[in-house]
């Protein structure tokens, strides 16, 4: 029996009590004829519930794992992030009126950069996981930006209707979602027309180093092995533009270019190592590499200290190359 055949045997079942009482004043049928409407409004909630319920649950959602996670290791980066050192091909696209979705927004400092930007328009920074967002909402707070606001969201289905936005924006997402192109459809379904859909993804095959240090290819490519078995893509930075085309982009609409950050000076190499070593050990890449059984403690204390040897370099340098993309809808 469906869910129409139950209600309305229900209702029925009223129909027949109210007859069957003598005294037409008894408050009985008033009481029945209350509960009847009661039914009649639960069964259009119900069908509602039932819809809602299986539309939510054939939507695509989340399946991989962040790698990183969001130690302190991982957020001394996140917090270094700025709109000019991240997100630079974006600025000359923005307009002082623009609502901005930044996706992926973590502590919120690329998010608040975004909305000084647009002082007469209005920025949501999402992110999937809800504990870092009190660091985004105290970041925005100390700036004194109130035109941006901080939600919990999957880039897979975003709870926006068609043509919300006039810019969507995400720095370092791609990578670790596990479905890119679904995630490229779901940005370019909120845009507004004629609006701009962003993304720069780095990709890790393609950092570079120097001066070659017994240990460091060993992290690279352990690094590839465990984004990979969380289901992300290392490497997404060569192949953004062709993720943004299988989402149904036109090919002459997307401008790919690339950029990179460079560590160099004494200073940076000792922040970008440090971090690095301490990563290794300490966030969640650590706690998958060694479930996963792609190293031990043991192999994971090496490679820390890699880094650190390499961080002490007096003509160490280190690039980290980015693919980006504009896509206009």
């Amino acid at each position: 029996m469906d869910v129409s055949d139950a209600c309305a045997r229900f209702q029925l079942t009223f129909r027949i009590a109210t007859a069957l009482v003598p005294n037409p004043e008894h408050p009985i049928p008033q009481i029945i004829a209350k509960i009847t409407d009661t039914v009649r409004c639960y069964r259009v909630w119900l069908i509602w519930l039932i819809t809602t319920s299986t539309s939510y649950s054939n939507m695509p959602q989340e399946s991989a794992i962040y790698t990183h996670g969001h130690h302190e290791s991982v957020l001394r980066s996140h917090t270094w992030r700025t709109a000019v050192n991240s997100a630079g091909y974006l600025l000359s696209s923005l307009r002082p009126t623009m609502h901005i979705l930044d996706i992926g927004c973590g502590p919120g400092t690329i998010t608040v950069d975004l909305a000084a930007l647009v002082p007469e328009g209005h920025v949501i920074g999402l992110e999937y996981a809800p504990d870092v967002l009190e660091k985004a909402r105290a970041m925005a707070a100390e700036r004194g930006v109130t035109n941006v606001q901080f939600v919990v969201g999957d880039v897979h289905s975003l709870n926006y209707p068609d043509g919300t936005f006039d810019v969507v924006h995400a720095h370092q997402v791609l990578q670790h979602v596990g479905d890119p192109v679904q995630a490229l459809r779901e940005m370019r379904r909120v845009t507004k027309l004629g609006g701009i859909v962003a993304n720069r993804e780095s990709d890790y095959r393609a950092f570079t180093w120097y001066p070659e240090i017994d240990g460091m290819a060993d992290w690279q490519a352990m690094y590839e092995r465990v984004a990979r078995a969380n289901g992300g893509e290392p490497n997404a930075g060569r192949q953004v533009h062709a993720w943004a085309r299988q989402a149904g982009f036109d090919w002459r609409k997307i401008t790919a270019s690339a950029s990179t950050w460079c560590f160099q000076t004494p200073e940076e190499r000792a922040w970008w190592s440090s971090l690095w070593a301490d990563r290794t050990v300490a966030s969640s890449f650590a706690q998958l590499a060694v479930n996963g059984g792609y190293a031990t403690k043991e192999e994971l204390a090496r490679i820390a200290q890699v880094w650190r040897d390499w961080g002490e370099k007096e003509d160490g340098w280190f690039v980290v190359l980015h693919g980006e993309i504009i896509c206009r809808v």
